[in-house]
């Protein structure tokens, strides 16, 4: 059984650094220059040139170091514990509600109402009063 460690894809670790940044492979491809094809090709390739490599941390705004070195388990690890509470996951579960929407509904049909019947009563007023 060998010891050696398995070498980094950096194909691999540039495409999840791209889509973590939001970014889809048409949109790297123009920021350096070529391909949606070629971009497919360069994060199926375990290695890449050393010059493109550079320019692809660029057009990703990330040093040449953090894609060779790219970790998803550090990601994870960063992730787990930046969000103690776990408010970005559960953003929408855990919301409480302070007043009874229902209410405000019926506050604003209420002034509504009420709006209506002064511009009535107003345009009566200029009505009569002519």
């Amino acid at each position: 059984m060998s010891t050696a460690t398995k070498p980094k894809h950096i194909g691999r670790n540039i495409s999840r650094i791209r889509e973590l940044k939001d970014m889809k492979q048409e949109a790297l491809a123009q920021a350096l220059g070529t391909s949606q094809q070629t971009i497919s090709a360069i994060e199926n390739s375990e290695t890449v040139d050393e010059q493109k490599l550079i320019e692809i941390a660029n057009a990703l705004g990330v040093s040449v170091e953090a894609i060779k070195n790219f970790s998803e388990e550090a990601v994870l690890n960063i992730i787990g514990n930046t969000y103690h509470d776990n408010g970005i996951v559960n953003a929408g579960l855990n919301y409480n509600c302070n007043f009874n929407p229902l209410d405000k509904v019926v506050e604003l049909y209420e002034r509504l109402v009420q709006a209506e019947k002064d511009k009535v009563e107003y345009l009566e007023k200029l009505l009569n009063g002519k």
